[in-house]
């Protein structure tokens, strides 16, 4: 690989690191595995120390992952909660050790000595306590900089409010969720029909950061503090000394800390804690290796991002072999079909598998997947379970092959597959399966926002034949609604309020709700501006659709294609005879002061959140972009703006700073 093509690969790197971290850090929903995670994190950091002249702040490899939440208030850490550089071998660990020796001869160290911790999977947080009590509790965030969730932290049980002296004293924890509570929260969720936790870590950071201490208080947070940030009138020679006064201090202290006088002592102590996985109470993703001698750290110091004095072994992604014992297929809001494999159940990573996801034919052919193989489970960071591989050596000859259906399972009409697409789809208009999801989607967040209507509901809804459409919904009375629940009054009158409340929804969420192909909320957004009304975008031509900014050819033929059907007209006239507003509620002003303009935003704002900025140039007519290209016409560089702004200098874009943008929206 050439200097450009590493170029061009850390940039990409970078972009996909910084999605998946925010999706995993400040959106609690992650979508790949820590594995997966670490694995771009590994590539991109071998490639920054090949080629160090391309190394900017803005890589991950120079921050912590995460960003403070709108609505907390600011917090900065006075001692930074840093990160841990990843180590994936027993080799990496020796390297490690032989740095530590180095460095502890070159400065007069006689003895290295270790502790080795679960890396506990949950959420940083750090307490502050001013003369023994508790004042303050914050997210780690950035590492510089967090949240301010004292009420929320206040309502874990496990956290004193008092300690047993009157010291000023700060500690670093993880905020967790035990494996037991968290399936208990989630039965509970599922039986009161509420969206799932995809799991425990996630569970946990988004019952931490809830606006309303009210919430957090319903969940079963705990926490085990790892660590004394600050201590004011007290000195200890070791780490582990300090674990043991923060108990008696009345802290629950992680549990499992293994104290180590050498390397094959820390490589037994891995090898102990990879042993205990499954047995231990709570979820973990790795064991930690520190320096035990306080002084030597000291001596060590830090990079930016991380302590030179330890690093986190993550254990490779488990694996437990099981039988496919059948493919399914499911059909999506859309009409796509999914094959689903059905898994003699197996425990992988604490939980019992027996159903994975296949996602198309195509994948299917590449593992090479027959009914009744052996195959590898694996289950990294808790996130998804995915077949890994076919045990082909275990094949009996009584396999079966599989093929994915040319009709619906669901309602038999035909299934296509069209050209330059995986997906298999529904081709039937009244599908009961897309039904389902089509009414999912409707009432979701993003969409109608009807809430109460969640996915049990609506099956009962359907079960019932209260509803046959999407404008059933509307149709639904007070009566049919209470007869879904016992007692069902009070669930009735809420629902209603909700669904009367839908009707009054900015036309761009009900673009959004009706579901058409590759049309999502940006794109909305954009159509119901320019459009106005339901009925003019229904009578929008192909030629001017596809010429608009971000909509282009496949989304411009998808609308066309749905507007062209009876059966969406027949939709559309029932619902603005129910009283839906199908008109673009009109902004207060109509200053488009930016309109054809483009934004880019790079670095830290500090008089407006990224959001408040993106909203005030959508608001004047603007729009935002996430690259600098030649049509870019302003650049927004906040503090710490890295390669963007480099860019942008390069291509003679005009950069502003937040006072020049703040005399432009004047």
């Amino acid at each position: 690989m050439n200097k450009q093509q590493a170029k061009e690969r850390i940039k990409e790197l970078r972009e996909k690191t910084e999605y998946y971290a925010k999706k995993y850090y400040d959106d609690d929903n992650p979508e790949i595995s820590d594995f997966e995670y670490d694995m771009l994190m590994v590539e991109l950091r071998n490639l920054e120390k090949e080629y160090p002249e391309l190394i900017t702040k803005e890589s991950l490899t120079q921050k912590v992952g995460g960003h403070v939440k709108e609505g907390f208030e600011k917090v900065t850490h006075e001692v930074p909660l840093q990160s841990l550089q990843d180590v994936f071998s027993l080799e990496d660990v020796e390297d490690f050790d032989i740095r530590m020796h180095q460095k502890a001869k070159e400065n007069g160290i006689e003895e290295v000595k270790y502790v080795v911790e679960t890396k506990i999977d949950g959420l940083s947080a750090a307490l502050e306590y001013k003369d023994g009590i508790l004042v303050r509790g914050a997210t780690r965030g950035n590492g510089l900089v967090g949240e301010d969730v004292t009420k929320n932290l206040k309502t874990v049980k496990t956290i004193p409010h008092k300690i047993d002296e009157k010291i000023n004293i700060t500690v670093r924890g993880e905020v967790f969720i035990s494996k037991k509570d968290f399936e208990e929260m989630n039965q509970e969720r599922q039986e009161n029909d509420e969206e799932l936790f995809a799991n425990a870590r996630n569970a946990a950071a988004g019952s931490l950061r809830q606006l309303d201490s009210k919430i957090t208080a319903k969940r079963p947070l705990d926490i085990y503090i790892f660590n004394v940030q600050k201590i004011e009138g007290k000195e200890f020679n070791s780490h582990y000394e300090e674990l043991e006064y923060l108990e008696k201090l009345g802290f629950n202290v992680n549990p499992v800390r293994i104290p180590c006088t050498n390397i094959e002592e820390v490589k037994k102590a891995i090898q102990k804690i990879g042993e205990m996985r499954e047995e231990l109470t709570f979820g973990i993703d790795g064991a930690v290796i520190k320096i035990d001698n306080l002084k030597f750290r000291e001596i060590l110091g830090t990079t930016v991002k991380v302590p030179r004095w330890a690093v986190a072994y993550k254990y490779p992604p488990e694996t437990k072999e099981t039988i496919l014992k059948d493919i399914v297929c499911q059909v999506g809001r859309t009409g796509v079909i999914t094959p689903m494999a059905i898994l003699e159940p197996v425990k992988v990573a604490g939980s019992t598998i027996s159903k994975t996801t296949l996602h198309n034919e195509d994948f299917i052919k590449e593992k090479d997947l027959k009914i009744g193989d052996t195959v590898v489970i694996q289950k990294a960071g808790d996130v998804i379970p995915e077949i890994s591989k076919v045990v082909k050596e275990k094949r009996t000859g009584k396999e079966k092959d599989f093929e994915m259906p040319r009709v619906c399972p669901v309602c038999g009409a035909e299934a296509i597959r069209e050209e330059g697409e995986a997906a298999v789809r529904c081709t039937g208009i009244e599908c009961p399966a897309k039904l389902f999801r089509n009414l999912v989607h409707f009432v979701s967040r993003e969409a109608m926002n009807i809430d109460g209507l969640g996915e049990n509901i609506i099956q009962q809804l359907l079960e019932k034949h209260l509803i046959e459409n999407i404008a059933d919904i509307y149709s639904l009375s007070f009566e049919e609604i209470a007869s879904l629940k016992k007692n069902g009054k009070k669930f009735a009158q809420n629902l209603k309020n909700s669904i009367e409340n839908s009707k009054q929804n900015d036309l761009y969420r009900l673009i959004t709700a009706l579901g058409i192909r590759h049309v999502g909320g940006k794109a909305s957004k954009l159509l119901a501006k320019k459009y106005k009304t339901l009925q003019a975008l229904a009578e929008a031509k192909f030629e001017e659709l596809q010429e608009m900014n971000d909509i282009g050819e496949v989304m411009a033929n998808s609308i066309v294609e749905f507007f062209a059907q009876e059966q969406t007209k027949d939709l559309l006239k029932r619902l603005e005879d129910a009283g839906i507003n199908t008109k673009a509620i009109e902004e207060e002003t109509t200053d488009n002061r930016f309109e054809g303009q483009t934004f880019v935003l790079t670095g830290s704002l500090q008089k407006f959140t990224r959001k408040e900025a993106e909203d005030l140039i959508e608001k004047f007519g603007g729009k935002t972009s996430s690259s600098v290209s030649k049509k870019t016409n302003y650049v927004l560089a906040g503090e710490d703006a890295g390669s963007k702004l480099t860019k942008a200098q390069s291509l003679g874009v005009n950069i502003i700073s937040e006072e020049e943008f703040e005399n432009l929206i004047k």
